[in-house]
């Protein structure tokens, strides 16, 4: 009798004991996966699909010249098909907004600038971020209304670091002060030639936003809002200044000289973060209940 009462607490320890390691196996791969990032590439190597270009003077949809293309798997950002350039400034948006995020590209500078395009815009180009709508900008409108991340190439003579900051009709803040300035530069290398180049953004909604380039922080401010000009054409209903820019859309940019970009590719961070939820990430910065799924 006794040994068969041993025998019993024994199976039931041994069985105890395996459901408890399958149910530390199982909370393991949840937590695994929950940490896992999932990186979403906003350019599928293959086409423009879910891109839409807004050249100024150019109805909106209107890819003037076929200025923005894909070649090679590479988005490429072109003007063999200008006379000159003719301040004709434009913008591939992307077809959703997004407010928490990581943002990441590999670009380059190639060939030669176009005819007639300014000597600030030599080796230059941006990612467009937190910017109002494609839809709503002016057909003469110039730069969208955002924030830029400056991509410079460097020129072979002297020093220029990319990543910076510019700010077509907005403002933020900078060391606990209000940054009016419309461009400042990160502290990031000079990068000549035509190697590739990773920059990574981080957007907080309407409070932190840093630079990155090649994994090294760059540049870091916070508040962006509207206000301040460098930007024209514009429908005055869309620059309400003084509004915090809490997020926006993404755009690249051509202002005349020809850019690659090899990947452009964005990880959320807005979602749902109640552990329970089976879509649930532990990366995930702002919580969004409608995302959850059970």
């Amino acid at each position: 009798m006794f040994n068969r009462l041993l025998m019993k607490n024994k199976l039931f320890v041994i069985l105890m004991l395996a459901a408890a390691f399958l149910s530390g196996c199982q909370a393991s791969k949840r937590a695994s996966q929950a940490g896992q990032e999932e990186w979403q590439p906003l350019f599928n190597g293959k086409n423009l699909d879910g891109w839409v270009p807004k050249i100024k003077g150019h109805a909106l949809g209107d890819n003037f010249a076929n200025t923005f293309r894909v070649e090679d798997g590479i988005l490429k950002v072109s003007y063999d098909g200008y006379t000159a350039f003719d301040n004709q400034f434009g913008h591939l948006f992307y077809e959703r907004p997004f407010s928490y995020y990581r943002l990441r590209t590999t670009y380059r500078f190639t060939g030669e600038q176009a005819p007639g395009g300014a000597g600030w815009a030599l080796r230059n180009s941006g990612l467009m971020i937190h910017g109002q709508s494609a839809e709503s900008m002016g057909l003469g409108q110039d730069f969208p209304i955002s924030i830029e991340v400056q991509l410079l190439g460097g020129t072979g003579d002297g020093e220029r670091p990319t990543a910076n900051l510019c700010t077509p009709g907005t403002h933020v803040v900078m060391n606990g002060a209000l940054f009016t300035d419309h461009c400042v530069n990160s502290s990031s290398k000079t990068y000549d030639g035509d190697q590739w180049v990773n920059v990574e953004v981080l957007a907080l909604g309407d409070s932190l936003i840093q630079h990155f380039v090649n994994g090294e922080l760059v540049l870091s401010y916070s508040q962006p809002q509207i206000g301040g000009g460098v930007v024209n054409g514009f429908d005055p209903a869309a620059k309400p200044d003084g509004t915090m820019l809490t997020g926006g859309t993404i755009s690249l940019q051509s202002e005349s000289h020809p850019v690659e970009f090899q990947t452009v590719e964005l990880l959320n961070l807005e979602g749902c973060m109640d552990p329970k939820a089976k879509n649930y990430k532990s990366y995930y910065v702002k919580h969004r209940v409608a995302d959850c799924r059970y």
